[in-house]
């Protein structure tokens, strides 16, 4: 009976305690859902002002475009005005341009005109200074030929007078030759005759000498002799002086 009553008692206990856990579980789901409610209303409320986010927004783009439409149109019409003024204006420049092309072609006719009636009086006279050039060299080429023919015969003259002074100078040149050859001969027979002299001076030179030396010797041996014939003595040669 205990053990059935203390059984009892345990599923009281955890029944209480299981309602406890359940109210908890409960109160924590209707405070989710609460809050699940709320983050709806405010999710809600977020797309309902990002819509007029958008709305706001695409009406001022729509604006914008209409202005800048308005612009741009106005811009178009500017540029076409300004096209038009300078079309205008390259009208009136081409028309310019037209009359002027026109006036630089009478321009140019004239000038071409005057130009051939330059040139035909400069042909004019340049063929009448070739002729007279064409006189003047033919003097000229006369007056060279006459000094060509005076230079031929100046230097003929001069050849032979070359030929004549180089004769002159080749006789001379030979008869200095023979007289130097002459005169080569006559000093060489001097100098010989020069050495020869010295050759014989000097051999009578040495022959005085020989005598000179041999008269010395002489009145040395008599002078020994005489030494001699006073008192002889064999000690010594009295003749050994003259032995050396």
């Amino acid at each position: 009976a205990e053990e059935r009553r203390d059984s009892f008692i345990r599923r009281g206990t955890e029944a209480v305690r299981h309602r406890v856990v359940m109210d908890e579980l409960r109160s924590i789901a209707r405070d989710q859902e609460a809050e699940s409610f709320m983050l709806k209303w405010a999710g809600e409320e977020d797309a309902k002002r990002y819509l007029s986010a958008i709305e706001k927004e695409k009406r001022k783009s729509l604006q914008f475009r209409n202005e800048e439409g308005v612009r741009h149109r106005k811009l178009e019409e500017q540029q076409r005005a300004k096209d038009i003024e300078v079309q205008a204006e390259n009208e009136l420049l081409l028309a310019a341009c037209r009359s002027d092309v026109e006036s630089y072609k009478e321009e140019c006719a004239a000038r071409d005109r005057a130009s051939l009636c330059f040139r035909r009086t400069e042909s004019r006279l340049q063929r009448l200074q070739e002729e007279e050039e064409k006189q003047r060299q033919f003097e000229v080429d006369e007056e060279n030929r006459k000094l060509e023919d005076l230079a031929r015969e100046d230097v003929k003259a001069y050849v032979k007078t070359c030929q004549n002074r180089r004769r002159l100078s080749l006789a001379f040149r030979a008869k200095e030759k023979r007289r130097h050859a002459e005169w080569r001969k006559k000093q060489s027979q001097a100098e010989t005759e020069e050495r020869n002299k010295d050759s014989m001076y000097q051999s009578i030179d040495q022959k005085y000498v020989q005598l000179a030396r041999e008269k010395e010797r002489a009145k040395d041996a008599l002078d020994a002799m005489y030494h001699l014939s006073k008192g002889c003595t064999f000690s010594q040669n009295p003749f050994a002086f003259l032995l050396d």
